[in-house]
């Protein structure tokens, strides 16, 4: 034999050595392929959930997609959205009841109180996939990012911003559409008035709702002895007894025998609070109203609407929110 048959047989011989060497990604320890599943975004753990069964049962468990659940959608899912979620799956599955059972991790505070762009074909082809669990959290997540699941949140200056809700945060129906990465809002029929539809809401102009309460009730205010002048406050308001209340931002103000110094001021020590809507110009009849500190409950009338709960705005990130939304020119 010649060397340079040899040689190229004794190459054949390594390679196929080679190829009987080849290291699977489940030989890896079990620490580094964890490691390795951690850093997937949803789209990767989709296509290796793919790859066999073994790790299939890795990829679709609820260690990794909380924190893709909660990095993604965190801030406009909250405890409405949960219980719709677990209605859903009860109506699907045709149990007449909610499940009862204690939820896990990121859906457990949920029952208390967009980092990249998505691969749609991955994602429709692994919700198809029938072995996933209905109560996962990769489930909810990829009903989420189809637009497939339609959740409650609230919505900023709602139906674009029109005149009549600036600086207002009202509740709705959202689906969220992958090509556009945006939402569609259903807001409630009321009154006279047929179900509203805007498209193309942005991220930024939503929210989770910061109180577990039904658009329809009044919320039971918690904060009224601690307003001072120059607080940040939201409040519910309706039109009329038919429709729902939406939040509206405002911040409490001086009574008019205040001359507004904070050395002498004593508002505080008034069980008349003086709330303000700087958005509407002076001699607005929606520039301020006042309510009663130690009995205030739903005030108002037909002409002028209903004023209801409020909330008192501690945290920043909430205060920017209305200060970034505030309109270009003052509302009439």
């Amino acid at each position: 034999m010649s060397l340079k048959k040899l040689s190229f047989t004794s190459k054949v011989d390594n390679f196929e050595e080679a190829q009987d060497e080849v290291m699977s990604v489940l030989d890896l320890p079990e620490l580094v392929l964890e490691c390795i599943l951690e850093r997937l975004p949803p789209a990767g753990l989709c296509s290796m959930a793919g790859v066999c069964s073994s790790l299939r049962s890795r990829c679709i468990s609820d260690h990794f997609w909380e924190k893709h659940m909660k990095r993604k959608w965190g801030k406009i899912i909250g405890p409405a959205a949960y219980r719709e979620w677990q209605w859903h799956i009860a109506s699907r599955n045709g149990s007449s009841h909610v499940k009862q059972g204690k939820p896990k991790g990121w859906m457990k505070i949920l029952s208390i109180v967009r980092p990249f762009w998505w691969n749609k074909s991955k994602v429709d082809d692994c919700s198809k996939q029938s072995s996933l669990p209905d109560d996962s959290i990769m489930s909810w997540y990829l009903a989420l990012e189809t637009g497939r699941f339609w959740f409650p949140a609230q919505v900023y200056n709602r139906e674009n911003g029109h005149v009549g809700f600036m600086l207002s945060c009202y509740d709705a129906e959202l689906s969220y559409d992958p090509r556009t990465d945006t939402f569609q809002a259903r807001y409630p029929p009321h009154g006279r008035r047929a179900v509203a539809i805007e498209n193309n809401v942005p991220w930024e102009r939503l929210r989770a709702p910061p109180v577990d309460t039904s658009p329809h009730d009044l919320h039971i205010s918690d904060c009224l002895n601690e307003l001072h002048p120059g607080d940040n406050i939201e409040i519910q308001w309706r039109r009329n007894k038919e429709f729902p209340y939406g939040w509206w931002y405002g911040v409490v103000g001086h009574l008019e025998s205040c001359d507004g110094n904070e050395n002498y001021c004593r508002c505080h020590n008034s069980d008349t609070v003086v709330l303000e809507f700087n958005q509407y110009t002076p001699g607005s009849r929606w520039r301020c109203t006042t309510i009663n500190r130690k009995d205030h409950r739903e005030e108002g009338n037909e002409a002028d609407g209903f004023y209801g709960g409020i909330r008192k705005l501690s945290s920043e990130d909430e205060i920017s929110t209305w200060k970034r939304l505030w309109p270009a020119e003052i509302l009439e």
